[in-house]
């Protein structure tokens, strides 16, 4: 059974998406020990909207790939987005279910929040969103900066697996949010359609 979900990890590690034509990602290495990978997208959705839906920690799973099965712990108590705010997430990595622990470190409603974590599977990780109105609706961009850790071996770890999931998240992601704009979102939570 082992081997049967890891080949079924690796299937989605390298599945393809349908990309929506505006989505473009790009990996970056600014120093030896940091990465960034930086998303753009524009949906025809006005920013204010935009915004909204993503400061609802409750919305990431409904936009991350179920082979994360990446849950929002509500116990928590916590669900509205502010400076301070702290979220409590489990993501499963393999065969392990990992713990997330973050704060949301600066928000300017609508332009942008930045989420950091604060325990988690990487050294460091630092998503900023920004939300900027052009003429077809709302330009989003996401820069996350993060440090893997075990040093070499995390280094060959990213190049064989990380950075392939990360791309699969992320594209995933786009396509998910594509089709919320366009009002064919399916919420994995319930059976009708978020407009």
């Amino acid at each position: 059974m082992g081997t049967e979900r890891g080949r079924e990890l690796i299937v989605h590690i390298t599945e393809k998406y349908d990309l929506p034509p505006t989505f473009q990602i790009r990996f970056e290495k600014p120093d030896r020990h940091t990465y960034l990978l930086r998303t753009s997208q524009v949906i025809a959705i006005p920013v204010e909207k935009a915004f909204s839906f993503f400061e609802k920690p409750e919305n990431l799973s409904e936009i991350t790939p179920d082979w994360l099965n990446f849950r929002f712990d509500s116990k928590c108590g916590q669900s509205e987005t502010f400076e301070g705010a702290e979220f409590d997430y489990t993501i499963r990595w393999f065969f392990i279910k990992l713990k997330w622990h973050t704060k949301i470190s600066e928000y300017r409603r609508p332009k942008l929040f930045t989420d950091v974590q604060v325990k988690g599977p990487y050294v460091m990780w630092e998503h900023l969103h920004t939300f900027e109105p052009v003429p077809e609706g709302t330009l989003m961009r996401d820069a996350v900066t993060y440090r893997i850790p075990f040093d070499r071996i995390g280094k060959i770890f990213y190049r064989l697996i990380i950075q392939k999931q990360l791309q699969n998240i992320f594209s995933y992601r786009a396509v998910r949010i594509a089709e919320w704009a366009d009002g064919t979102f399916k919420s994995k939570l319930t059976a009708h359609v978020h407009k």
